[in-house]
């Protein structure tokens, strides 16, 4: 009888602890869900990823197409790139390295980047006369700017130096001095769209050749996936 009498005291308890158990589930979903959405970002934004959270993408654009990977770490943001340049038939693989160097703790992130790789360019001159063939060291430094306009809307900016030394045959280089901006956009599902421009000036130097200035511009559009 005692038994029976303490399983019916316990019943009321259980069932409480069950319906607890309930609640919480979607409340943890909803804050995770919220912690996306304050923080989402893929292809460029945001400036550093937080850690733990990854992120891949892809983009097409003129003069490249190109996919990437980012890691956030112990306060590091680590990943890699690859890029092909349809117009000049060259490939580039990066790894890369980012650390958030400014907040402002409610919506302004600044980051300094560092690409480091290697670039193999055919030499084509279909659409590009003054085309460099031969293997280069790719070296990348850059600093990346993110700005939270609205709630599903991030402004970023751009300012990248990457600067290729040619490896065989030395004496060749190119250095491409860009900046520009753009904006990413959270479209649900944890993806996430972004449009990037970027002007600048192209300054390269030939085989025994003199060193030539001339424009130098990009534009890509990308779609990221978030992974948290």
């Amino acid at each position: 009888m005692t038994r029976l009498m303490l399983v019916w005291a316990l019943m009321p308890l259980a069932a409480v602890a069950q319906e607890t158990k309930a609640q919480q589930a979607p409340t943890s979903e909803a804050v995770r869900q919220e912690a996306k959405r304050e923080n989402f970002g893929a292809v460029v934004a945001p400036a550093a990823l937080p850690d733990g959270a990854t992120a891949i993408s892809g983009w097409v654009g003129v003069p490249e197409v190109g996919v990437a990977y980012r890691q956030g770490t112990a306060g590091w943001e680590i990943g890699a790139r690859a890029r092909f340049d349809y117009l000049r038939l060259a490939v580039t693989a990066e790894a890369v390295a980012r650390h958030q160097v400014w907040t402002d703790t409610e919506k302004w992130t600044v980051a300094a980047e560092l690409g480091l790789g290697v670039t193999g360019n055919t030499g084509s001159r279909y659409f590009d006369e003054k085309n460099l063939e031969g293997w280069f060291l790719r070296l990348n430094p850059a600093l990346v700017a993110s700005w939270k306009a609205a709630e599903t809307v991030t402004a970023v900016g751009l300012v990248e130096v990457p600067y290729d030394l040619g490896l065989s045959p030395s004496g060749t280089w190119r250095v491409k001095p860009m900046a520009g901006g753009g904006a990413e956009i959270y479209l649900g599902e944890d993806l996430s769209l972004s449009a990037v421009g970027e002007l600048g000036v192209d300054v390269f130097k030939e085989l025994r050749g003199v060193t030539q200035t001339r424009l130098g511009y990009g534009v890509r559009l990308g779609l990221g996936l978030r992974l948290f």
